[in-house]
């Protein structure tokens, strides 16, 4: 089965009526998206669709994407570009810096499209990036959302690190189970090992990894992942439920209710986990804020 095209597959589910969206009256959106523009810049929160955009702008968190809009992996429910990536842009820190203290963001997530085409992964963009920040908005705290630095994860977690994120961050999106449809060229195993590893060196007070429901997992699958990445040492996790970017995507094979979330988020507090958002609407970067 191909792990893109899925148009006619299956028929479409209504959305439920608590996937519902506050949009804001005031100017912020247009706000930072014309400072984006401006800076030749993305966020992640408008490439992938992001139902909490105007929510999380409005509290002075935002998601920056680094290493170009175009990803080297065809994962079936994202919304990001694939394809031939761009050049990595040496100047793309300092601009990113700028436009976070233009903004007085309060707190900044730098996540990217995979790059497997570097050596690195796309690590030392990273690095430079939070050394950029922390000399242009020291006072802003910062997260990184990190791809899986396959083939080489030691170095990627290295530069990463070495630039001292306030928290790192890396998904693994599903259960194992659904990896070879949904997350092809990545490994469950892999990304739980990353998450590992980082919590080893940084504690896992600052580790966090995310879940998105809805792509055919069954509870039980759920639970078991969520024991994962407790046993990883990951200590901050996020559980939303994903929506279908197109009908070229994944369709939804079930949405989960938020009585179903709540008790999802019950089970990852009593485990032990610090910092948890479980709801329909909740995507990695939401409440990111420490």
């Amino acid at each position: 089965m191909s792990p893109v095209e899925y148009r006619g597959k299956k028929p479409k589910l209504e959305r439920p009526s608590w996937i519902k969206v506050a949009v804001p009256g005031d100017d912020s959106l247009k706000k930072v998206g014309d400072l984006m523009n401006k800076g030749g810049l993305h966020t992640v929160c408008q490439e992938a669709h992001c139902p909490n955009i105007y929510e999380c702008w409005q509290m002075g968190t935002a998601t920056f994407l680094i290493l170009g809009e175009v990803c080297t992996r065809k994962c079936g429910f994202c919304a990001v570009s694939k394809g031939s990536p761009t050049p990595v842009d040496p100047d793309e820190p300092r601009e990113l810096a700028e436009a976070a203290a233009n903004l007085n963001l309060k707190h900044v997530v730098i996540t990217s499209v995979d790059r497997d085409d570097l050596e690195d992964g796309g690590a030392g963009q990273f690095a430079k990036t939070l050394e950029a920040l922390r000399e242009k908005l020291p006072e802003a705290t910062t997260e990184v959302l990190v791809p899986d630095f396959r083939p080489a994860p030691e170095l990627g977690l290295d530069l990463v690190l070495g630039a001292d994120p306030t928290i790192f961050s890396h998904n693994v999106e599903t259960v194992r189970r659904l990896y070879p449809a949904a997350r092809p060229g990545s490994n469950y195993d892999h990304s739980v090992s990353l998450l590992s590893s980082a919590a080893e060196r940084i504690g896992g007070d600052r580790v966090k990894s995310s879940l998105i429901l809805g792509l055919g997992e069954k509870d039980e699958e759920v639970r078991e992942t969520i024991e994962d990445l407790y046993r990883a040492g990951a200590r901050r996790i996020n559980l939303g439920q994903y929506l279908a970017p197109s009908d070229r995507h994944i369709p939804v094979k079930r949405y989960w209710s938020p009585e179903e979330f709540s008790d999802l988020g019950k089970f990852a507090t009593d485990l032990g986990f610090i910092k948890v958002e479980s709801a329909p609407l909740v995507r990695s970067s939401y409440h990111a804020a420490v």
